[in-house]
């Protein structure tokens, strides 16, 4: 239905990581496509969300993301406050998904329900009270704070991520904030479990925004977001080097248990040795005890069977 475009589209680095980062929150609940590119003159949405029939996540996991992952929708990230001319422009873009979204409906000769069609979400670091009255936009209490819905009919909800409630349910948008906002959520994941998967990727998305925008010397680097991003690096940087001891201990320890073994058992069948190359560092030292037990290779494979 859309014909989608990758690579060179986005506006800046913002425009960059916002994009990786609702990708990688998003794809857990279905198909996101980044860049995508509408019908009519050039343009661009941000990026465009469809549901999965089966997420490998439950909606709540994620809280409002999950939220917003409930149905097909287009997503609009703005660094600043967008302009009414960018508002219009994103309802432009919406009401051309929608055209799509029919002529597919008339060709297949089937109807298609109101609910089914996209929703378009105006990510915004801020929105002024103008700016929402403007576009007659109004909060609804179900979404909670930050969250002001266009008339319903029009299928439209501009966030205002600066007044999002200081919750995990809220972090993965809060970071797509500015200034304090930002920096708490960064602050935020940093605290995170540091065996928490979430929290390696989207200090390993951080940590390349600042990479990109030391790179290209951007205006975009005031001082407030420098500061995030450098203790985001710091973090994934102290990770990563974690990670890379710990895997090297490892792959030392499963060799050495492997020579013991074929010492004590002769040769070992290959998917056996599998087996034991993949256990965990633990594993490896409780394996080194036991095999001085082994009697012969059943021993070893009880063994595996059981840890």
């Amino acid at each position: 239905m859309l014909n989608v475009r990758y690579g060179n589209v986005a506006k800046n680095l913002f425009d960059q990581f916002s994009k990786l980062l609702l990708e990688e929150v998003l794809s857990p609940f279905g198909s996101v496509e980044t860049s995508c590119e509408v019908s009519g003159e050039a343009q661009f949405v941000d990026v465009y969300f469809e549901p999965s029939p089966s997420p490998t996540l439950a909606a709540r996991e994620l809280g409002l993301s999950g939220k917003i992952a409930q149905t097909p929708c287009l997503l609009e990230p703005f660094r600043n406050q967008p302009t009414p001319a960018e508002v219009r422009s994103c309802l432009l873009k919406l009401y051309q998904v929608h055209g799509d979204y029919q002529r597919k409906a008339r060709r297949e000769q089937e109807s298609i329900a109101e609910e089914a069609l996209p929703q378009l979400w105006i990510l915004a670091s801020s929105a002024s009270d103008a700016l929402l009255s403007r576009f007659g936009a109004t909060h609804n209490d179900e979404w909670g704070a930050g969250v002001y819905f266009l008339a319903i009919g029009l299928k439209v909800a501009i966030i205002a991520i600066n007044q999002l409630p200081l919750t995990e349910e809220t972090i993965w948008l809060r970071l797509l904030g500015r200034g304090q906002t930002q920096k708490q959520a960064v602050t935020e994941v940093i605290a995170f479990d540091t065996r928490d998967p979430r929290r390696s990727t989207i200090l390993r998305l951080l940590a390349n925004w600042k990479i990109s925008i030391e790179l290209t010397d951007r205006v975009e680097a005031e001082e407030e977001l420098m500061m995030a991003l450098s203790q985001a690096y710091l973090e994934w940087e102290q990770q990563t080097e974690q990670k890379g001891r710990a895997e090297g201990e490892q792959v030392g320890e499963a060799r050495l248990i492997m020579r013991q073994l074929t010492r004590r058992l002769g040769q070992v069948a290959p998917e056996i040795e599998a087996q034991v190359r993949a256990l965990s560092l633990p594993q490896l030292e409780a394996l080194g005890e036991a095999l001085l037990d082994f009697s012969g290779p059943n021993d070893l494979v009880d063994w595996l069977r059981l840890n």
